[in-house]
């Protein structure tokens, strides 16, 4: 599956950061994992912490699909609003929600600290209004997360001029919210499993999967074979293959990196990653060294080619947007890409058992703008699950819920 056009940075900037062997002979583990992504390599981490052994495979490199072309915002607010998630599933589930992917900002952190070298920081987020009549809705979505303890503050008009230097009608500022090299972080958490014993193969292509109530029995292309207690399938966007039902949509969403840009011109935007209320949304951030990464004007095209063609002109687009807002910055984009995307009905991921398959096979779609809070929750997640514990996610991010 083609998930990406043009060039990523990440893959620029870090290249093939190590070398992992294709499997060449058969394994036994308790828990085999597709997909070598940063999902992957997050709940390979959970479960080896805990005593579990594990196996990950990927038929690309490490990396190399989705992962590469993550614009890495790491924020716990989800692409739908509180106050409409709590018209779905109740404002119990909706609180729960926002409040998870907080804590999986600070288990990010934790975990970034202890890695090392993955270009982490903590930011705040700026969410502003696009139209003015966008206004009752950060008003409602904003008074709720206030009632429920979250960090947040409002800005109004003259503020949003005065602290961030453009025109909006209002904005919610959040305290809580971080970046990170999605692939560096992938490839320093598999480089410390393979360091402890686990096995990590990459550009291992899986031709046969069998899954029953004692476990998994996996073929590779070549003829190896991989017994499992556990199958985890942490492939992506790639993962809907393995479902009848549709429970996402695929989409392509476009972005460029700036060269860096030193920090009294970019100002507040050092530290605070900014998104609009708009669908699809602007949204941009800085890198540890002072580029600006820039993304949005997401479409329906799930057709490679096309999504290839469409890069260097949706650049120039959103390079446009953002110097509408800040004209003092320059918006020269050194390097452009597009990534497939998969956006569920509801803004939640599908992480768990699904009723199409036994339950010894495990789903870890991290899908949506929250792809790697997701994942890290959904580490969390998968554990329990695999330690046959309940988890206090599982009802709203597993597959029983009416997405």
């Amino acid at each position: 599956m083609d998930l990406k056009s043009g060039y990523p940075f990440w893959a620029v900037k870090n290249g093939l950061m190590h070398a992992f062997p294709p499997l060449q002979a058969d394994l036994r583990c308790d828990v085999a994992i597709i997909g070598g992504g940063i999902t992957g390599a997050l709940i390979a981490d959970e479960l080896s912490a805990h005593g579990h052994d594990v196996a990950v495979l990927d038929q690309r490199d490490v990396g190399w699909g989705s992962t590469s072309a993550s614009t890495a915002l790491l924020q716990y607010e989800i692409d739908t609003h509180m106050v409409d998630l709590a018209k779905q599933y109740g404002e119990d589930n909706a609180v729960l929600a926002y409040q998870a992917c907080a804590e999986a900002i600070d288990l990010v952190t934790a975990k970034a600290s202890d890695v090392r070298d993955v270009d982490f920081a903590r930011m705040r987020s700026l969410y502003y209004a696009r139209k003015r009549r966008h206004r009752r809705a950060l008003e409602d979505e904003f008074a709720l997360r206030k009632r429920h303890g979250f960090d947040v503050e409002w800005l109004d008009a003259a503020q949003v001029e005065r602290d961030y230097g453009f025109d909006a009608p209002c904005a919610i500022l959040s305290a809580k919210a971080a970046r990170v090299d999605p692939y560096r972080m992938a490839y320093r958490l598999l480089m410390r499993l393979q360091k402890r014993g686990a096995a990590v193969h990459d550009r291992t292509p899986i031709a046969r999967i069998e899954v029953d109530d004692r476990g998994a029995t996996l073929s590779t292309t070549e003829g190896a074979v991989i017994k499992a207690k556990y199958l985890v399938m942490a492939a992506g966007y790639a993962s809907q293959q393995f479902l009848k039902k549709r429970v996402a949509k695929n989409r392509s969403s476009y972005a460029f990196i700036t060269d860096p840009i030193d920090t009294e011109t970019l100002g507040a935007l050092k530290d605070t990653m900014v998104w609009e209320s708009a669908r699809p949304y602007l949204y941009m951030r800085t890198t540890g060294d002072g580029r600006l990464l820039v993304g949005g004007d997401d479409d329906d095209i799930d057709i490679p080619a096309k999504r290839d063609a469409m890069v260097d002109r949706k650049a120039r687009k959103l390079a446009d947007k953002v110097s509408k807002l800040f004209p003092h910055v320059p918006m020269q984009p050194a390097f452009a890409w597009a990534g497939t995307f998969a956006e569920t009905d509801d803004g939640l991921p599908w992480i768990g058992e699904s009723p199409e398959h036994e339950r010894r096979l495990l789903f870890a779609m991290a899908y949506g703008g929250n792809g790697i809070t997701y994942s890290m929750l959904g580490a969390g997640l998968i554990r329990a699950l695999v330690e046959r514990r309940k988890h206090a996610l599982q009802d709203l991010f597993g597959f029983q819920r009416q997405g």
